[in-house]
């Protein structure tokens, strides 16, 4: 999600019920695009962090402190000796654009009031945070850009200050009805498009939003919309500037399982089944939720590249082994032909010519007249032997085959579930778990540590649920787990489930006396559908069976098992409700 312009607003709505009309305390830089502004307001202490991160600006609350240099930037000592305890007077945002301005109201030297602006530009690449005179002129700004850089504004101590209207949008807070239909319903491009590349402060995410709510299909063609689509989409539209105008703001995050996958100040329609809502008291701890949340799944996803390119090798190598063995397989299908002709041979071949360079015969296996090709340099006896020996070696070649394929199968089988595993990896303990499975295995090489020999001993717990009904259910987050909990960690009543011929975890439901409500059993479904290879599919078959009743083969690779008797249900991999503890 963009961190657009109404985003912005329902912030700086936030920052003037905290800031305004308050005092900053204190003022640090903890990194060269960063700020950290302590201030004081009517609802006590607040730390607001302003980042001008190219990758990911921001503007928020923040309960964390940052550690700062030693040597504060040149930057910071300009903020701390204008506005280090200067009033903040107003917070604006104009024309929905992507800027914070802070009005500031400080004594200098001599003890007259002076009036200051501090600006966040929020423009993604372009973000900065510049401060200003009350003539608008440039003291100093986070980022220097020269005209060497940018040809539309320089930002640079001494320049005047501009916001740069590259993109001639309009302010989607004073538009006109009629504007609205002429400048966004009458461009020739989808009408989600439309809606941003005219409007400043949208996102291409509430573009759709509204589209959505007007029970348009965003990719239709402006131009080609109906009359009462217009009418409808405009009042979707102006709904919603109005909650902007009065500052009604619901920040909500939205969750695909435990990721979050968007964010916004207003409740999402777009986003329905397989989907759940969280809402937050403020922007900023949606925010910091957010990002949070994110990160630690960005982290985990960098950290276990190097496993998922080592898994995903070996699995293509596998893949093309399997598909030249089932080549090979299928050449061997010849043999009981070449077997049958040895038999004609010896059967009818006593009374041929020599040189006969082919004979006709019934196969009296079927009744059926076919035509046996023959060497002719060789005799009878000679050709029938050649045939049996191609009979032989086809026959020794497919029991081998039969061997292989089923060798190549199970460690697709083994790989395939511990690429599930990487993808539901949520720590770096679960990450070594699997390297050390990788290691056992062949496919990463093993570095001993003091002790020759020793394995990697690693801490990692299985996902731990609540049921509805207030059962414990748990998941394995890897193979070693699968095999922990299906057979050291549960009873013989305890039931257990597994998405049917697919990779996934082992769910494993705690019962004394092995009842469980059916709710219960929809829900462990749904966990098991979930944590598989499934989880994008609508609807994911299931087995499900008493623990007592489930096997482990003598040799087989961890988180493999066996069962014969088994229930089936179709789950939803929809885990929203499901309360999770661990």
């Amino acid at each position: 999600m963009a961190f657009d312009g109404i985003t912005i607003a329902a912030m700086v709505s936030e920052l003037n019920k905290n800031l305004s009309g308050g005092r900053i305390n204190k003022i640090a830089q903890p990194e060269s695009d960063e700020l950290l502004i302590t201030g004081k307001g009517a609802n006590g202490q607040k730390r607001l962090l302003l980042s001008a991160s190219a990758s990911l600006p921001l503007i928020y609350f923040t309960g964390k402190n940052r550690i700062s240099p030693l040597t504060a930037p040149n930057f910071c000592m300009l903020l701390r000796k204008h506005i280090g305890s200067a009033r903040i007077t107003a917070i604006r945002q104009p024309e929905l654009e992507r800027v914070v301005e802070f009005e500031l109201e400080h004594l200098n030297e001599l003890g007259d009031v002076c009036h200051k602006v501090l600006i966040m530009e929020l423009m993604g690449k372009h973000s900065n945070i510049i401060f200003c005179d009350d003539q608008n002129m440039i003291l100093d700004s986070i980022k220097h850009v020269s005209c060497n850089v940018s040809s539309v504004r320089e930002v640079l101590p001494g320049r005047p200050y501009f916001i740069p209207h590259t993109q001639d949008k309009l302010d989607p807070l004073t538009i006109s009805k009629e504007d609205f239909m002429e400048k966004v319903c009458g461009k020739s491009i989808a009408i989600s498009k439309a809606l941003y590349q005219t409007l400043t402060g949208l996102s291409p995410v509430m573009a759709q939003e509204l589209c959505y709510r007007a029970s348009i299909d965003g990719n239709d063609e402006a131009t080609a919309l109906e009359e009462n689509a217009r009418e409808k989409l405009y009042q979707e539209f102006s709904g919603m500037m109005e909650q902007i105008r009065r500052e009604e703001f619901t920040p909500v995050i939205v969750y695909k399982g435990d990721e979050p996958v968007e964010y916004g100040v207003f409740p999402f329609a777009q986003y329905g089944e397989g989907f759940s809502s969280q809402t937050y008291e403020s922007v900023s701890e949606m925010l910091e939720t957010y990002y949070a949340s994110r990160d630690v799944i960005t982290r985990i996803r960098q950290k276990s590249a190097d496993l998922r390119k080592i898994v995903q090798t070996a699995l293509d190598r596998n893949r093309k082994k399997l598909s030249i063995q089932q080549k090979q397989m299928k050449d061997t299908e010849k043999k009981d032909k070449y077997k049958i002709y040895g038999e004609l041979i010896n059967a009818y071949g006593y009374g041929l010519e020599e040189g006969c360079k082919s004979f006709k015969a019934v196969n009296y296996y079927n009744g059926e007249e076919i035509t046996i090709p023959l060497d002719p340099t060789l005799t009878p006896q000679e050709n029938s032997k050649k045939y049996f020996d191609r009979y032989g070696k086809l026959k020794r070649t497919q029991e081998a085959l039969e061997v292989q394929i089923a060798d190549t199968v199970s460690e697709i089988e083994h790989l395939e579930s511990i690429s599930n595993a990487l993808d539901i990896a949520t720590e770096e303990s679960d990450l070594s778990q699997i390297k050390e499975e990788l290691m056992e295995y062949g496919y990463v090489k093993r570095h001993y540590g003091n002790k020759k020999g020793a394995k990697m001993q690693v801490k990692s717990k299985p996902f731990h649920y609540v049921s509805s009904d207030g059962y414990d259910i748990y998941v394995g987050k890897n193979n070693y787990q699968n095999d922990e909990l299906t057979f050291k960690f549960a009873t013989g009543n305890d039931w257990w489930f597994h998405a049917k011929k697919m990779p996934g975890s082992h769910v494993v439901v705690k019962t004394k006396d092995g009842t469980l409500p059916d709710r219960t059993f929809e829900e462990a479904g749904n966990l098991a559908a979930y944590y598989s290879k499934g989880r994008t599919a609508p609807k994911v078959e299931i087995d499900y069976l008493q623990k007592k009743n489930v096997k482990k083969p003598a040799g087989a690779k961890p988180g493999f098992v066996v069962y014969y008797t088994n229930y089936s249900l179709m789950a939803s991999p929809d885990i929203t409700g499901i309360k999770q503890l661990s």
